[in-house]
């Protein structure tokens, strides 16, 4: 197997007719896409996190996670224009040892701590709007600071594989110094994919809970009449938004690599199937690196709330002000100028009477 988060451990020699064209079209197609999804990430996830800590209100749990998930992704685009341009180079390393390692922990910490931060989020909204009168420590912001703290580190943890195992080497079909993941044993890369399958399978499973009893309690409390709190509401239909769009960006990746751990067990017989395995893997990577792009514009889109803590923290209702302020002066001007004609009138009046 070769399939690593970025980029193949080899190049294998073309054994099955047109592998050869389709990998070379996927590789001139990759620089430009991995730019992309980069800026616009990195606009976007700098955005929600300017919103997140420049605003002045306190902070609730669900904005502390969304807010490391938007750190987390941060991290994850800054790391791609390394492999942009490895890849135009013919997937030659130039930036040495310490960063072929510390750019793919990097993002192996994203894979971990997105998924965590999104089945936090999910929890979150499942106590405010079906347990609503319980008391939980999840629930208060502090302990979701402290909860955070762990997930980065349980992140890393996950990563140390990586941290050991990616390094910088010749090979010899590109004939390019490359940095791979040179796994001891091919069981490790079994071990990775086993790994990436439970730490997305278990998650999903406590997201697909959680969001089936937000949308039935939310249609609940609608039908029979009750109150809904407005923030609530409009928080879980955020929150709802991103984890539908993380499923569906997500859950082809781990597909293929549950394919891929059936082909290291030859269950799928035929070079042809692992060439197309590989040019999957690194399709569906892609559509996983988008998902982190998505992320800020679900904000924007969805999020109300969010929008006008925007406006606040940037100023961008300057103009209302702006206006309200020239309308009230306008005002205290046509006051005082109404002022000044009635005592004109009032000395004239005097005047004309001592006349008289």
């Amino acid at each position: 197997m070769n399939a690593s988060l970025l980029l193949p451990v080899d190049i294998e020699p073309d054994l099955c007719g047109n592998y050869t064209e389709a990998w070379l079209w996927l590789s001139a197609l990759q620089p430009s896409s991995l730019g992309l999804i980069s800026v616009l990430g990195s606009l976007g996830n700098a955005l929600v996190l300017c919103v997140f800590c420049l605003h002045r209100k306190p902070c609730t749990v669900a904005d502390v996670y969304l807010g490391n998930l938007a750190a987390a992704d941060l991290v994850m685009m800054a790391c791609l224009p390394f492999w942009a341009v490895t890849i135009a180079h013919n997937y030659r390393w130039d930036f040495g040892e310490v960063l072929c390692k510390l750019v793919n922990v990097a993002i192996s910490m994203n894979y971990v701590c997105s998924v965590l931060f999104l089945t936090l989020v999910s929890v979150d909204r499942y106590l405010a709007l079906v347990k609503p009168m319980s008391s939980s420590r999840l629930r208060r912001a502090a302990w979701a600071k402290r909860i955070c703290l762990g997930v980065w580190s349980l992140g890393f943890l996950f990563s140390l594989p990586i941290l050991f195992f990616r390094t910088v080497t010749y090979v010899t079909d590109p004939g390019v110094l490359a940095c791979i993941l040179a796994y001891p044993h091919p069981r490790w890369q079994l071990q990775h994919n086993i790994t990436r399958n439970m730490c997305f399978v278990l998650p999903a499973l406590v997201v697909t809970y959680c969001s089936r009893h937000i949308i039935a309690a939310l249609n609940q409390r609608r039908a029979k009449g009750l109150p809904v709190v407005r923030g609530e509401r409009k928080a879980s239909y955020l929150v709802l938004a991103v984890l539908v769009v993380f499923l569906f960006c997500w859950t082809p990746h781990q597909v293929m690599r549950f394919l891929d751990t059936l082909d290291y067990f030859q269950v799928t017989p035929g070079c042809l199937w692992g060439h197309i395995l590989d040019i999957g893997i690194q399709l569906s990577t892609y559509l996983t690196y988008s998902n982190s792009a998505i992320n800020p514009f679900l904000f924007v889109l969805v999020g109300k709330h969010f929008r006008k803590r925007a406006k606040e923290v940037f100023s961008l209702n300057l103009w209302s002000k702006d206006t309200n302020y020239l309308s009230v002066s306008c005002t205290s001007v046509n006051r005082l100028n109404e002022r000044v004609r009635l005592d004109q009138i009032y000395v004239n009046t005097v005047c004309h009477g001592q006349l008289l």
